[in-house]
C-alpha cells in the first residue's frame, strides 16, 4: 500500500521505517526540516527511560493548582490569562490522576510501552548508522538523602510493580559515578538498563535520511485534511496539492489535534511547553545523565554540552516564550554542579522553548480513526515521545498490516475520550 505520515519527529520518522520494512510504498509530509529547532524531538531531554511511567497527574493534584497559578518559578506553571481555555482540560487532567487506582492503571499502559525503550533505540542507532548517538550508561535519579526518596515511596513501588530494576546507591558510590555533582545530593536511585541520546535532532533527522535512502519520499509541505468517500481514504490534502495514498498516519505532534478532528476525534490534548538550556563543554562537565529530585529537570550530557531539560508551562502554541522559564533550569544547574556557580550570563548558552503533545490523562493516542480505519493516530505522548517513539512506529505498521498486537490498544484508542 502507498501510506502517507504526516509528520517527521521521532515517532513519524519510526512508523516510516517500519512502515518500509513491511514493505510498503511511504510519503512524509512534513513542513519543516526533520529533527529541527521547531520539533519537541529536537529539544527534549534525550532520556531513554523504562523508568519514565509516572504520570503527571496524581492523587491531590487539585490542591495544588492555586499555588501553579501563583507561583511563577515552580516546575508546573500555567498562565493566569489561558486558564478559562485549559479548564476542560485541567478537569479531565486530574481527574486521570485523582486515585491510585487510576495512576496504577496508567503506569502499567506506560510501562507496556518503554520497558525495553534502551534496546529498542540501540537497535535502531545501529541500523541507520548512527550507533554512537544512543548510550547505555544507566540514569540516575539523585536526592539529597534517602527521607527524599523515601518520600516518593509511591512513585518507586510503582515501577518495582512495573518491572523496573534499580540500585540504590550511597553517596559514595553517587558520586564516583558523577564527580561533577554537587556534595549536597547523597543519595540516588540508579536504573542501569535506562540510556540517553546525544543528540535528538541529529538522530531524527538520521532516521529520516535513512528512510528516504529506503526509498520513502518527502513533501516539503504542511498536511491541511484527508479526502474522504464514505469512510475510505482517497488522499492527503496539503499545501502543495493532494497526495493520493491508501493509507495515512497522523504523527504530526501538536498539531495532530486539528488532523484528529478532521478524522473525527476530539482529543483533549494541550501543550506542555517544555524548555532547556545547553551549557557547552567549556563551561560545564558531566558525566552521567541525572534527574535532581529538587529541580525535576533531566540533566544529559549531549554532544553539544550539558542539556538541563524541564519545566511544564500550560498556555497557547501561540503565546510567546517566557524565558524566565529557562533562567530557572540554569539557576537550578548552577546548585546541582559546583563548577557552575559562579557562572555568568553567557552568549554561548543556548535556550529552547518546545511544545509536548499532551493529552489529559497521559497516555499517547495510537489507533483508527472514527471516520476511516485508513488514518491511523500516533500522537500525544506527552514527556515520553522520544523513548517510546520505536514502539509506536511498530504497533502503527501492525495495524495497518492487520497483525496481532501483543499490546492492548484499547487504552490509546481515540474512543476513549468519545
Amino acid at each position: 500500500m502507498h501510506v502517507v505520515v504526516i509528520g517527521a519527529g521521532i515517532v513519524g520518522a519510526s512508523t516510516a521505517l517500519e512502515l518500509l520494512k513491511d514493505g510498503h510504498e511511504v510519503t512524509i509530509v512534513e513542513p519543516e526540516q526533520p529533527g529541527g529547532r521547531h520539533a519537541a524531538s529536537y529539544g527534549n531531554s534525550g532520556w531513554l527511560s523504562p523508568a519514565s511511567i509516572i504520570p503527571m497527574s496524581m492523587p491531590g493534584l487539585w490542591r495544588k493548582v492555586p499555588g501553579y497559578l501563583a507561583d511563577p518559578s515552580g516546575p508546573l506553571t500555567i498562565r493566569w490569562r489561558h486558564l478559562v481555555r485549559l479548564a476542560p482540560w485541567l478537569l479531565r487532567f486530574m481527574l486521570a490522576g485523582s486515585t491510585a487506582s487510576k495512576v496504577e492503571r496508567t503506569a502499567r499502559i506506560l510501562a507496556s510501552l518503554l520497558h525495553d525503550a534502551p534496546a529498542r533505540h540501540a537497535a535502531l542507532a545501529e541500523k541507520i548508522g548512527r550507533p554512537d548517538l544512543i548510550r547505555r550508561k544507566g540514569l540516575l535519579y539523585v536526592y539529597q538523602d534517602r527521607a527524599a526518596f523515601e518520600a516518593e515511596a509511591f512513585a518507586w513501588r510503582l515501577r518495582r510493580d512495573n518491572g523496573v530494576s534499580y540500585r540504590e546507591l550511597s553517596s559514595a558510590e553517587l558520586h564516583e559515578l558523577e564527580p561533577n555533582l554537587s556534595s549536597r545530593y547523597s543519595f540516588a536511585a540508579f536504573v542501569e538498563d535506562g540510556g540517553h541520546c546525544v543528540d535528538p535532532g541529529g538522530y531524527v533527522a538520521a532516521m529520516v535520511d535513512h528512510a528516504v535512502d529506503l526509498g520513502a519520499r518527502r513533501i516539503n509541505a504542511r498536511a491541511t485534511g484527508f479526502d474522504l468517500a464514505g469512510n475510505r481514504l482517497s488522499g492527503v490534502r496539503t499545501e502543495a496539492g493532494i497526495v493520493a495514498c491508501d493509507r495515512a498516519v497522523i504523527a504530526a505532534g501538536i498539531h495532530s489535534k486539528k488532523l484528529a478532528a478532521f478524522a473525527g476525534d476530539t482529543i483533549p490534548m494541550q501543550s506542555e511547553r517544555g524548555y532547556h538550556v545547553v551549557i557547552p563543554h567549556h563551561l560545564a562537565k558531566g558525566e552521567m545523565p541525572i534527574m535532581p529530585s529538587d529541580g525535576r529537570m533531566g540533566n544529559n550530557p549531549t554532544l553539544a554540552g550539558l542539556r538541563i531539560a524541564g519545566q511544564v508551562e500550560l498556555a497557547s502554541v501561540e503565546e510567546r516564550p517566557n524565558w524566565t522559564r529557562a533562567d530557572i533550569l540554569l539557576k537550578h544547574a548552577k546548585g546541582t554542579y559546583p563548577a557552575l556557580s559562579d557562572i555568568s550570563e553567557d552568549k554561548s548558552i543556548d535556550r529552547w522553548m518546545g511544545h509536548r503533545p499532551s493529552t489529559a490523562d497521559g497516555l499517547p493516542v495510537i489507533g483508527f480513526s472514527r471516520s476511516s480505519e485508513d488514518i491511523v493516530h500516533a500522537f500525544g505522548h506527552g514527556h515520553v515521545g522520544l523513548a517510546s517513539g520505536p514502539v509506536s512506529g511498530a504497533l502503527v505498521a501492525g495495524l495497518i498490516a492487520g497483525r496481532e498486537c501483543a499490546i492492548d490498544l484499547s487504552a490509546l484508542s481515540a474512543a476513549r475520550f468519545r
